[in-house]
């Protein structure tokens, strides 16, 4: 019986020393965009941090941005007969804008985003996910003529 027990503890310790502990696996369109790049660069396109807090050999910056008015027009339900029926949803004003904080290391290089605040959607991806997670849009290059 003692032998069982050492084996399933054994063996329980080997696979607790497989798992993952997560860090450096982007969980979304921001971190995927902006993790392991220069802040440097963040702060070009997206306008200065609002506040930053040294922590040891790294910084934590505060950002702001991202300011959008959308209108979301109303929703109405379909009928059999492919006219519009009874309304679903009002139409409505959002206000958007996307909050996060940066931990730049002393070589100012992104090591961690957090979101701070954010405007979720159900049927896609976040506001902060839209604005800051896909990459630059570059200009076309000028042909000489």
């Amino acid at each position: 019986m003692n032998f069982r027990m050492m084996t399933v503890a054994g063996l329980a310790l080997v696979l607790a020393g497989c798992t993952t502990t997560g860090t450096g696996i982007s969980k979304n369109a921001v971190e995927a965009r902006w993790l392991g790049q220069p802040a440097g660069g963040f702060f070009a396109q997206y306008g200065p941090p609002i506040s930053d807090v040294e922590s040891g050999s790294s910084t934590v910056y505060s950002w702001k941005g991202g300011y959008k008015t959308r209108k979301v027009p109303a929703q109405y339900e379909t009928t059999k007969d492919g006219k519009r029926g009874k309304r679903i949803s009002s139409a409505r004003t959002e206000y958007l804008s996307c909050s996060i904080q940066l931990t730049v290391s002393s070589d100012y290089v992104i090591r961690s985003i957090r979101i701070a605040g954010d405007r979720k959607r159900a049927d896609g991806p976040s506001w902060c996910e839209e604005f800051l997670g896909a990459p630059a849009q570059t200009k076309p290059a000028a042909t000489a003529g």
